[in-house]
């Protein structure tokens, strides 16, 4: 029985990497599944503030922020190739320090969100759209894969016990 239970995660060993990574996923899947049953179809526009914030449906073939179109065939790969190598760290590593488990429970979260679209439809649902600035419209896929990036940042440049993180640097 303990080779079988080897091979199953354990969730306790790194819980905020687990819980961020399928929290996230959830959401992800659900706002983008909202967006796709609600709007009549790709191109409206939804203004929550008129000119700063809208939802805005758009198929996006490329990666966050629609950088490098029509990528698609690699992009999938790519994706899912990120998340493997999260998956097996959170599974099989020593407990993770909490600073890492947010910041790759984050990026596992986008990842694979946005991995799950690329290979279920050849492209990924974007819909938040900041026309204040001009921003390309984007997803919580992207949102998470920014957060998990700066969690990673705070940690290398602010190396001390931060939020239950690296201790400090002698």
């Amino acid at each position: 029985m303990k080779s079988i239970d080897r091979l199953l995660p354990n969730f306790s060993k790194n819980p905020w990497f687990w819980a961020i990574a399928i929290g996230g996923l959830i959401i992800d899947q659900i706002s983008k599944l909202l967006v796709i049953k609600t709007f009549p179809e790709v191109g409206v526009s939804y203004p929550l503030w008129e000119g700063v914030f809208h939802f805005t449906y758009v198929v996006n073939d490329g990666a966050a922020f629609s950088a490098f179109s029509g990528g698609v065939v690699w992009l999938r790969w790519l994706s899912l190739l990120v998340s493997l190598i999260l998956i097996v760290m959170g599974w099989i590593s020593p407990t993770m320090d909490r600073l890492e488990q947010i910041s790759y429970g984050f990026i596992l979260a986008g990842a694979s969100g946005n991995g799950i679209d690329r290979f279920l439809f050849g492209f990924v649902v974007d819909f938040i759209h900041v026309k204040l600035i001009n921003f390309p419209v984007f997803n919580l896929a992207d949102v998470f894969i920014n957060c998990g990036i700066g969690v990673i940042l705070i940690g290398i440049f602010f190396p001390h016990n931060f939020i239950g993180g690296r201790k400090q640097i002698k």
